[in-house]
């Protein structure tokens, strides 16, 4: 596919010339390394056909390594930069990634309150290389102030395992954990399979109230440029919903659109390389 006929695919047409296309924005941490954070979801939403606005919640110092430093973000500096977006930008949908903080997590929940777009939250707690992202006291904060805002949760089993206080060793713990989550939020939860030991596939599974669980797999990737996988898809989600797809075609484009990434990812530099989130447009 073109680059040309990508972006007009992906574009909703208008009425004067250009079509319109939705703003999303992303709150979350900033990736010196450029693979995950906000760095990762304003290039899976420019990528997608949106155009993606950002309050960045804390610095890292990172590289395909390691993270060696974060630096958090003041609270109210996070809730200005919040509330200026929402000044002059109409958002069609949110997600949130890295918050850090009981403190950014508990702003970033009353910034949002009153929000009449959807809303992802991907529960970031550990970097790809194993850094904690999160501090401990700020999980129950997470739990209580900023699930109940959420449209979908989307965690991926380790973090799963952090909110449920349960241990997820496959399928069946993980019908479990997703009822327990759903109990904790007004919308879906999305847990994703990529830390089970599969060979062939890789398989999501969507919660929602008062529906059966589906599983949702795509074909496994063998790479070790996997940094930016959940924000990349948590990205995609909230940028198709904004473009009002439905939740279950929202989740399915937004894993097909990783799927490509990953298959087309590359390695820049040393350590774990990003997907490519440029997979759309190139060869």
């Amino acid at each position: 596919m073109s680059v040309l006929k990508a972006l007009m695919l992906a574009m909703t047409k208008g009425g004067g010339g250009m079509s319109k296309i939705v703003n999303i924005l992303t709150v979350a941490g900033s990736d010196s390394g450029g693979g995950a954070g906000v760095q990762a979801d304003l290039k899976t939403i420019q990528a997608l056909g949106g155009y993606g606005t950002c309050a960045i919640t804390a610095l890292t110092a990172q590289n395909g390594l390691h993270v060696t430093g974060i630096f958090p973000v003041a609270k109210d500096f996070v809730a200005q930069q919040i509330a200026t977006v929402r000044e002059g930008f109409p958002l069609a949908a949110a997600k949130t990634g890295m918050l850090f903080s009981q403190e950014i997590i508990q702003t970033v929940a009353k910034a949002l309150r009153d929000k009449t777009f959807p809303l992802v939250v991907d529960p970031v707690c550990m970097s790809q290389s194993g850094c904690q992202l999160l501090e401990d006291q700020a999980i129950q904060a997470l739990i209580e102030k900023l699930l109940p805002l959420s449209d979908l949760l989307t965690p991926n089993i380790p973090e799963a395992e952090i909110l449920t206080k349960k241990k997820i060793r496959g399928k069946e713990d993980i019908l479990e954990a997703g009822k327990l989550l759903l109990t904790m939020v007004p919308g879906a939860v999305l847990i994703k399979g990529g830390h089970l030991p599969e060979t062939i596939t890789v398989t999501d599974y969507l919660f929602q109230q008062g529906q059966e669980p589906k599983a949702l797999s795509q074909a496994h990737v063998s790479t070790q440029n996997n940094h930016g996988t959940g924000c990349t898809l948590s990205a995609a989600i909230a940028t198709a919903l904004g473009q009002g797809l439905p939740l279950l075609a929202a989740v399915s484009r937004a894993q097909q659109f990783l799927n490509q990434a990953l298959r087309q990812s590359y390695n820049p530099g040393l350590g774990a390389g990003p997907v490519n989130h440029a997979c759309r447009f190139t060869p």
